[in-house]
Parts: structure tokens; C-alpha cells; sequence
């Protein structure tokens, strides 16, 4: 693991993702399946749960360790803005990891999460154990 070193992928998100993730997660609240409640609420749509994206971050993470989550040494992020999942086409996430430094045998990475064209979390760092 170098400094530069960068992961990019994508992951299309539809509603069918969104309910098995409430019931892995116990999270049903209706803005994440229920368009007519969403729209209620003052949404644009239904929108993906917060932890489903990191989750998404975080399977790029483990990616980037190698394939080994006990290489995850941290893991934080702030949710900027909200993953937007239309009942026709769904959403598409646009996931970066960027290891910025390697020190005595640490990785720091930066990340992103982008869903249409807009930053959904900021401040989304972590450290990995180089191998």
C-alpha cells in the first residue's frame, strides 16, 4: 500500500437494496421505502439509508486492505447530503479511497461518496494496518 494509491467503483442502488438493508438493519423507517411518506416528510424521494452508503465505503475499504476488515483500523464520515433513490433507474453511488500518507505500518485514506453529481459525506477518513 503506497501513498496514491486510489480504488474507484460505482454501485447502483435500487429500492429492493434499500428494504433488505432495513430488514438486516432493523432501520424501517418509511423515508428509506415509502415515496408517498418521503414526499411528506419534505424529500425529494425515498433516500437510501446513511449506513447503507458507508457500508458501501466500507466494502471499498476492505477492498483496499486486501481483502482483510481486521486491517480497518478506524472509520468515520459525516453524511452531507442524501442518496436520492428514484423508483424508476434508482441511484448510482460513485465511490474514491485515496491512501494520502503511510506511516510506521498505518495507511491514512480519504474517501468520497458521490450521488448525482453532489457530495454525500464529508470528512470520510481511515486508517488501514499495511500488511
Amino acid at each position: 500500500m503506497n501513498v496514491g494509491d486510489v480504488l474507484e467503483r460505482s454501485a447502483h442502488v435500487e429500492r429492493i437494496n434499500l428494504v433488505m438493508y432495513a430488514g438486516a438493519s432493523g432501520d424501517f423507517n418509511p423515508i428509506h421505502w415509502n415515496e408517498t411518506f418521503a414526499k411528506a416528510v419534505g424529500l425529494p424521494d425515498v433516500i437510501a439509508h446513511g449506513m447503507y452508503t458507508q457500508a458501501q465505503l466500507g466494502t471499498l475499504l476492505v477492498e483496499l486492505a486486501g481483502g482483510d476488515p481486521g486491517r480497518i483500523l478506524s472509520f468515520s464520515l459525516r453524511f452531507s447530503a442524501p442518496v436520492v433513490v428514484a423508483n424508476d433507474g434508482g441511484a448510482e453511488l460513485e465511490l474514491r479511497a485515496e491512501v494520502v500518507a503511510v506511516e510506521d505500518g498505518v495507511a491514512s485514506v480519504s474517501m468520497t461518496a458521490r450521488s448525482a453529481g453532489v457530495d454525500v459525506v464529508k470528512d470520510a477518513v481511515a486508517t488501514l494496518r499495511v500488511a
